[in-house]
């Protein structure tokens, strides 16, 4: 009996040294980090927007070809896509539909899904690659566009960023290593972000409670079913290597001996330094879902503030309670939602449905504090619409 006091304590030092653990912090650190970056680099896209727009307008304005009502062609450029109502109630089922098809048909698919994965993340880490090939490139090169034909018109930076992305996709082709899946998992989260939004707090609520949802079902009772996890299981499944498919029809041996099967990137991993064969694994949809309200959010705060100084033509008070905008409030839940899902998984021992967690600890501070600010209604409707002051005022 003196022995079991010593093990309790242990257990409990275990539990808690778990909690720390590389693999759980580099979880909570990254995916923290790509939703903040992912917003702000979605607010100054809209930033650019405007000011384009502006300037092909002065020049419009001075060739006399402007046209009231037109859509401005900064914005189509941008091809930023908005979600409405009816995208965010079906999207849930849209990805049921596509969770149904990786699982049932992985083995003759696979090497579509490692094909069209592979696409999608050179074009989305070039698009995280983007700002520093900006940088690096403007000392030397003007943002001229190249014609590439039917491909489209590029600038050096653009051209720049794609082709490392390329190389570093390739490299994960021939090594397989998880450190690159991550590097191309993170510019799917940024990009996704950054180029997809939210239009109201109505569609937000649809689409993340919908998601919800659908995590829920495919984690918990989609074993009831399928007599196996779902979600896990298409998850942690590899695809063939298309150079080891590709050796193996030109009967290269070697080639195909070599090339290591690929984990796709719909995740991020985290081994972790102190448990060997111990990692840490987030679903890229429980970072870009959240983000994307988060990005909403920002996107707000920045037009309330703007609106304030231009009906009042005067800066925001710097108040405490001010200070405290809606995106800290959202982040903060966020966090919140990250450590309860962790704590979870660790009391149960079993993979959780993350956005069980993200959802209400994310949702539910929202609209507490648009409730208490009174910015509840215009938020749920119309949030970016300016209100214009009448233009008679009785007196």
């Amino acid at each position: 009996m003196a022995d079991a006091v010593p093990m309790a304590e242990r257990d409990s030092y275990d539990w808690a040294y778990s909690m720390v653990d590389s693999s759980r912090v580099s979880t909570f650190v990254i995916s923290i980090l790509l939703i903040v970056y992912g917003s702000f680099r979605s607010l100054n896209l809209e930033q650019e927007n405007k000011e384009k727009s502006k300037e092909k307008e002065k020049e419009a304005y001075t060739n006399g070809t402007a046209q009231p009502g037109s859509p401005s062609a900064p914005e189509q450029e941008q091809n930023v896509q908005t979600i409405d109502s009816c995208q965010a109630m079906f999207l849930p089922i849209g990805a049921s539909i596509s969770l149904l098809i990786m699982f049932l048909f992985f083995d003759s698919l696979q090497m579509v899904f490692a094909v069209c994965t592979a696409i999608l993340a050179t074009v989305a880490f070039a698009f995280l690659l983007l700002p520093m090939c900006q940088y690096l490139c403007r000392p030397f090169v003007h943002n001229q566009k190249m014609s590439f034909g039917c491909c489209g018109r590029f600038t050096p930076p653009e051209i720049m960023a794609f082709c490392l992305s390329f190389l570093l996709v390739c490299i994960w082709v021939l090594t397989g290593h998880w450190l690159l899946m991550d590097a191309l998992g993170m510019g799917l989260c940024v990009a996704f972000i950054a180029l997809v939004r939210l239009p109201s707090l109505k569609v937000s609520t649809l689409l993340l409670v919908g998601l919800l949802v659908y995590d829920v079902f495919w984690v918990f009772f989609s074993s009831y079913i399928f007599n196996t996890n779902v979600m896990v299981k298409v998850a942690t499944r590899p695809a063939e290597n298309p150079v080891g498919v590709l050796a193996k029809k030109l009967h290269l041996t070697g080639l195909v001996r070599d090339a290591p099967k690929l984990s796709l990137p719909g995740k991020l991993v985290f081994p972790s330094m102190q448990n060997s064969g111990h990692f840490s694994m987030l679903g890229l949809g429980d970072i870009v879902m959240p983000g994307l309200l988060l990005c909403f959010v920002l996107r707000y705060d920045a037009y309330r503030k703007t609106q304030f100084v231009i009906d009042s033509g005067l800066p925001p008070p710097a108040t405490y309670y001010n200070r405290i905008t809606y995106f800290h409030c959202s982040l903060l839940g966020y966090f919140l939602g990250l450590l309860t899902a962790t704590v979870s998984s660790e009391v149960f021992k079993a993979a959780q449905p993350a956005l069980l967690y993200l959802v209400p600890f994310t949702l539910l501070p929202l609209f507490t504090m648009a409730y208490l600010k009174g910015d509840l209604r215009r938020m749920w409707f119309e949030p970016f619409e300016a209100t214009k002051p009448p233009k008679y005022v009785d007196v």
